[in-house]
């Protein structure tokens, strides 16, 4: 299956229904089956020491890998988040944005999964890394046609 958004559809997409949090989140590369996005760091998502929040860090994983399904399936924003396996491995560099790098792995009829490794701009040592599994509405659904 290819891709049905391009990056600036996807993006376009992205604003338009997080308007809350559409300035987080950077598309910065896309395929088939990856996703590259960019935390945009403020000092909301650190944490007492100057460092990345893990709440901020969840988010960023969970955006690729959201993001990465609507590219995949289209406007379909109704796919929820159903599984999570997140391990901290360093301390970010808070005054560094973080980069996450997503791999879908299975884009199913009913569940979606994708591992994120997450990264402090300009650094090559992962910071953090996620799994995630998510739920997709049933074909044809309304839930699957919102949007």
């Amino acid at each position: 299956m290819s891709l049905v958004l391009n990056r600036e559809e996807l993006s376009d997409y992205m604003h338009q229904i997080f308007p809350q949090v559409h300035r987080d989140f950077v598309v910065e590369d896309l395929t088939e089956d990856k996703i590259t996005m960019r935390l945009v760091v403020e000092d909301r998502h650190l944490r007492p020491g100057g460092t990345v929040s893990g709440p901020s860090m969840f988010g960023l994983a969970d955006v690729c890998v959201y993001a990465i399904i609507l590219a995949r399936k289209g406007r379909q924003s109704l796919a929820v988040t159903t599984g999570c396996s997140m391990d901290f491995m360093r301390k970010p560099d808070g005054a560094r944005d973080m980069i996450a790098h997503c791999t879908l792995l299975k884009l199913g009829k009913t569940l979606a999964v994708g591992d994120v490794l997450m990264f402090s701009e300009g650094s090559d040592k992962p910071v953090a890394r996620a799994t995630m599994t998510y739920s997709l509405p049933p074909e044809g659904s309304a839930a699957a046609a919102f949007g």
